[in-house]
């Protein structure tokens, strides 16, 4: 019988567990690959089970299966095809297939004996599933790990701040805005001269004089002696000629 490298999981499966009758005029169908498997460990008890060490197969098995339960209503040939593939590709099942060891019939006897091909295949089968399987195992402790961080990087205790630092820091800052605001302030106003009328255009720099001091400017609209402009800030204010004075 070929083998694929699908895992068998029906370890803690027992006939038991699914109350299967023995009335073939029961209609219920099994539900699930561990029901099936547990129906034949419960008919053909010497060649099938649910757990412990694996007999291997007669090679067409199926077909003596299929004949033996053509009058059963509980599984279909379908359910047979894939409870045999997934049984033949477990774990203990692959461990079992040896070289000289002799497969089983329904009944348990002894026939064919496993070659040391079919068991090399069997061992690479069982390998590549392993490491299928590793990989999957890490793969999830690996998103488990990605999901639980954040909150392991969450401090345990919010630190105090250290009051010299602040007293030191706030120094700082009015030392700061101290020198700012003495910076600010003009040492001496430049010289200013009257705009003349060439230079009283649209774009034209200029300096306006709107408090004590000038600012720099840019005209942006002239009419006649109106004129708006756009100080440095990004503010537009209107004023008079006047108040304009050479850049």
């Amino acid at each position: 019988m070929t083998t694929s490298t699908e895992t068998l999981t029906t370890d803690d499966t027992t006939a038991s567990d699914h109350k299967i009758t023995d009335n073939p005029s029961d209609t219920r169908k099994l539900a699930n690959v561990k029901e099936v498997l547990a129906y034949l460990a419960q008919q053909f008890p010497l060649c099938f089970s649910v757990k412990g060490a694996a007999k291997p197969l007669k090679i067409g098995i199926f077909q003596d299966i299929a004949a033996e339960l053509e009058q059963d209503n509980l599984v279909s040939k379908t359910q047979l095809r894939q409870a045999l593939r997934v049984y033949t590709s477990s774990w203990r099942y692959l461990e079992a297939i040896q070289p000289g060891v002799a497969r089983v019939n329904l009944q348990g006897e002894p026939g064919e004996q496993i070659d040391q091909q079919q068991a090399d295949h069997a061992l690479s089968t069982l390998t590549e599933s392993k490491q299928k399987a590793a990989e999957v195992r890490k793969a999830k402790l690996a998103e488990q790990k990605a999901k639980t961080k954040p909150a392991t990087d969450k401090p345990a205790y919010k630190k105090k701040p250290n009051k010299t630092a602040t007293n030191s820091s706030n120094n700082t800052k009015l030392s700061s805005k101290a020198v700012n605001k003495t910076v600010s302030q003009p040492v001496t106003a430049p010289d200013l001269h009257a705009i003349a009328n060439e230079q009283l255009k649209v774009g034209a720099g200029v300096l306006v004089k709107l408090g004590q001091s000038p600012m720099t400017a840019t005209i942006l609209e002239v009419h006649k002696d109106d004129v708006t402009v756009q100080l440095s800030s990004g503010m537009v204010v209107k004023t008079h000629r006047d108040s304009l004075y050479q850049a």
